[in-house]
């Protein structure tokens, strides 16, 4: 498989990218060679390879909960730029 100028002018399009026929020449080779790297890593043998999601044996790395005291309605409003009725006030987003 090999990218044409036709598909990176396509991908320019979709991104609305205006690209210069020299940034379109530059942009074919350096996906082409993207892609042969690909086809290289598929010539590797991966036989007796497991299927992995990370590559480390990690399992729950989450801490455990403590309870700790919070911020009280006031404190939290405390810098608020606008409040009311002990909530921020924010401009309205729907009419």
């Amino acid at each position: 498989m090999s990218i044409t100028v036709k598909d990176v002018q396509h991908v320019a399009k979709l991104a609305r990218l205006q690209l210069s026929p020299e940034e379109e020449a530059t942009f074919t080779e350096q996906m082409n060679a993207i892609l042969q790297y690909a086809e290289k890593l598929n010539e590797l043998d991966t036989e007796n390879v497991k299927p992995t999601t990370h590559v480390l044996q990690v399992s729950n790395v989450m801490r455990d909960d403590v309870v700790k005291d919070s911020l009280s309605q006031e404190e939290a409003l405390l810098n608020a730029p606008d409040q009311e009725d002990g909530q921020f006030k924010v401009p309205a987003v729907l009419e």
